[in-house]
């Protein structure tokens, strides 16, 4: 389970300030539960997951993954985290097989362990045929598979995903969206990021818009349609968020 509890995040901008980046963010995700974060450029979409993921340390409010801390216990609450993004780096030079298992060490598995999880990743992503070629030399929809099971390799409890499908083609896209939902099926607790309002209708069990660092409203798709009165998730979100785009075009994306 994550519970996101008042989480708030400032940054000293040295041209416009301090910046509240999220402000009083709450909201909870039970096992076996995909709960999207929806947003603008800006809105704090990405601040959120870095602080859920304790790789950022809200200025107040916490958050608490699988009951631990993440402002008490970060690296005990990082064990439990499998956390994308999209600045996930891989090492170029290193095979496919390479980068998982490396992963895999640093989390302390056994050598057996890294072993299991590294073929079973590999096969249910369907990126064997790539085990021993470079990443460097990967397609971008493949080096996001390899992202993903390096993210994965210590089977954490919580995926913490943000706009995993970005800039993917189709087919990749839904073997990704299939990916997720298998991990639902495993009890995995599941928090993602998406511009894509139909994958987000599509996948998630309940949604979060997040607007000027607020959670601004919460529901399944269905419910923030009824309360928007409209037929589609685009529509819903363009009604609750309004059509007040004032310096999101030159935003900072946080």
């Amino acid at each position: 389970m994550v519970q996101a509890l008042g989480i708030t995040k400032i940054f000293d901008g040295k041209k416009r300030g301090k910046i509240v980046a999220t402000d009083n963010v709450t909201f909870e995700v039970s096992p076996g539960e995909i709960f999207g974060l929806l947003g603008l450029n800006g809105a704090g979409k990405t601040t959120t997951l870095r602080c859920l993921a304790a790789i950022l340390k809200p200025n107040s409010g916490t958050a608490f993954i699988c009951g631990i801390d993440i402002r008490k216990h970060p690296e005990k609450a990082k064990a439990k985290i499998g956390f994308l993004t999209g600045s996930t780096g891989l090492y170029g030079r290193l095979k496919t097989c390479e980068i998982i298992k490396y992963f895999g060490q640093l989390y302390g598995l056994s050598e057996t362990e890294v072993s299991d999880r590294t073929h079973h990743l590999m096969d249910i992503l369907n990126i064997t045929e790539y085990a021993n070629i470079p990443c460097d030399k990967l397609s971008s929809g493949t080096k996001q598979k390899v992202s993903i099971a390096r993210t994965m390799v210590h089977d954490p409890s919580v995926l913490i995903l943000d706009e995993p499908t970005a800039g993917l083609d189709v087919i990749t896209s839904r073997a990704l969206v299939e990916f997720i939902n298998f991990e639902k099926s495993r009890s995995k607790t599941i928090i993602f990021s998406t511009h894509v309002m139909h994958e987000a209708e599509k996948l998630c069990d309940r949604i979060g818009i997040i607007h000027k660092g607020k959670i601004i409203a919460i529901g399944t798709p269905d419910e923030l349609k009824s309360r928007t009165s409209t037929d589609d998730m685009d529509d819903a979100f363009i009604k609750l968020v309004g059509d007040n785009r004032e310096d999101t075009d030159d935003a900072v994306t946080y």
